[in-house]
């Protein structure tokens, strides 16, 4: 192959999922995925000769266990000397970002091998805690410095959220999940069908995925049937249908360019090629976009991934959506321009798979990367996505180098011009149209109590809070989509 040697490619990964707790702690499940994706690159002796010549180790921070500076800690346990050790703001789409900014400077010739990675134990954290036991796992001083930080961690919601109710994604997703019913015009139960079907499709991915904590293969109907296992947690997303962070799991990444790897006899019938990447992101809140069902950040950055790619939505073989809930990934799919009826994920979702907080993506790109390797002439494309679906990051991918060389974009210059909302007056008394809304439920699948946005006649959006029956009769049968209401 004539490549240019600062070309970028992925030439290992590793997975890591415990199916049982006690899982190690999260620094030993990344010391496993490391070592798998090493071996995975080239056998034993070349892998390791890769790991000990790292330029960057970089990592989502892991929210079962705090490690200021867990490259530092990796890097001694793998024998590496990287001069680049960073981590992350807590993001679902950092991984993807870190590739795409990981093989830009590699094609620059900043970089010539990196491991991108992160590491969960939720799981098992959650057992010694019920136990009221400390699990021993390692510590580190909290002088200890990454020498790179990426992305800067905001509040995810503004004052008049949080004065609704509205402060977790449980809140929010399904808010945008009853914003996208009444955009198209369905009833309840017609989009219940097809939202559950959906993810249905997901569930019977995660059946053939080996790194997947639920592989029970969920029928529809069992997935949209609130019951003792599958309790409602905020309407219309029942427990199957919300994100799964209830795993041990750990993914690694290693990226050299097209000279290092040659240098160290790395086969090159495994190598996947990062082709093109963009990102941007939606405003800092929900409630200042202007339309809660879309998302011009996934529209514009997927539009440039794509066209630096020189491909269509329809060329794409292979996809995975971030996929946090159900409401995440239809308004991704609309953007992006996927063909209705496509496959949408490649590893079962985070539901099902598994959502290791921020590091889903990683487990994305590894299960993608085996399947470019299968098919070389493929085009592959992940969408990774962090906040109230508000920070984005896509990667095209191929078995084949972009003809004109490794090209990423940041679209937020575009997203810039596109309008925005501004919040109704905290004293606003008046009419309104609701937009979207969630019911929220105790743990004996009671309604508690519903979270509504409106817009107003000024066009303003106003969220408020109501508990009384009529209005949660009236949401849990749909009745208030796109109602007017008076706030």
């Amino acid at each position: 192959m004539g490549l240019d040697p600062r070309t970028p490619v992925i030439v290992g990964v590793g997975q890591v999922n415990v199916a049982e707790p006690p899982a190690p702690e999260p620094l030993e499940l990344l010391v496993s995925a490391a070592r798998s994706a090493a071996a995975d690159a080239g056998g034993a002796t070349n892998g390791e000769r890769l790991l000990a010549g790292l330029d960057a180790i970089r990592l989502v921070p892991s929210l079962t266990r705090h490690y200021p500076d867990p490259a530092a800690l990796l890097a001694e346990r793998i024998g590496a000397d990287p001069r680049h050790r960073g981590i992350t703001s807590v993001s679902g789409h950092q991984p993807q970002a870190l590739v795409n900014l990981t093989s830009a400077q590699i094609a620059r010739g900043e970089l010539d091998a990196a491991l991108i990675g992160g590491a969960e134990a939720w799981r098992t954290r959650n057992a010694y805690k019920r136990a009221g036991e400390r699990p021993q796992w390692s510590t580190q001083d909290d002088s200890a410095r990454p020498t790179e930080r990426f992305g800067e961690d905001k509040p995810f919601f503004g004052p008049a959220e949080v004065a609704a109710g509205v402060s977790r994604p449980t809140d929010i997703y399904p808010i945008f999940e009853t914003a996208l019913r009444s955009k198209l015009g369905r009833s309840s139960a017609e989009h219940h069908k097809r939202v559950t079907e959906l993810w249905a499709e997901f569930a019977r991915v995660a059946v053939d995925n080996p790194y997947a904590v639920l592989r029970e293969g969920y029928t529809a109907a069992r997935i949209g049937t609130p019951g003792p296992d599958n309790r409602m947690i905020n309407y219309p997303y029942p427990k199957l249908m919300n994100s799964n962070s209830s795993v041990d799991q750990a993914a690694v990444l290693l990226l050299c360019s097209v000279e290092r790897a040659r240098a160290l006899g790395l086969p090159e019938e495994r190598w996947v090629f990062p082709v093109s990447g963009a990102g941007a992101n939606d405003t800092d809140t929900p409630g200042a976009r202007h339309e809660l069902a879309a998302s011009p950040a996934i529209r514009h950055a997927g539009a440039a991934a794509l066209r630096l790619a020189g491909i269509t939505p329809d060329q794409l073989d292979i996809v995975d959506l971030y996929s946090c809930f159900p409401s995440a990934v239809q308004v991704s799919a609309a953007e992006l321009g996927l063909p209705p009826g496509r496959p949408l994920t490649i590893t079962g979702g985070l539901t099902f798979a598994g959502g290791p907080w921020c590091n889903y993506p990683a487990h994305a790109i590894a299960t993608m990367a085996g399947l470019v390797r299968e098919r070389p002439e493929s085009y592959a494309l992940v969408t990774g996505n962090g906040g109230m679906l508000t920070k984005h990051a896509i990667g095209v991918y191929a078995g084949r180098p972009n003809a004109a060389g490794y090209r990423v974009e940041d679209a937020q210059p575009l997203v810039a011009a596109e309008p925005t909302r501004r919040s109704a007056p905290e004293d606003y008394r008046g009419r309104a149209v609701v937009e979207g809304y969630t019911v929220a439920h105790d743990r004996d699948g009671r309604p508690t109590g519903a979270m509504i946005a409106a817009l107003t006649p000024a066009g303003d959006r106003a969220w408020f809070a109501r508990d009384d029956a009529e209005t949660l009769a009236r949401a849990l049968t749909g009745e208030l989509d796109n109602a007017e209401v008076t706030v």
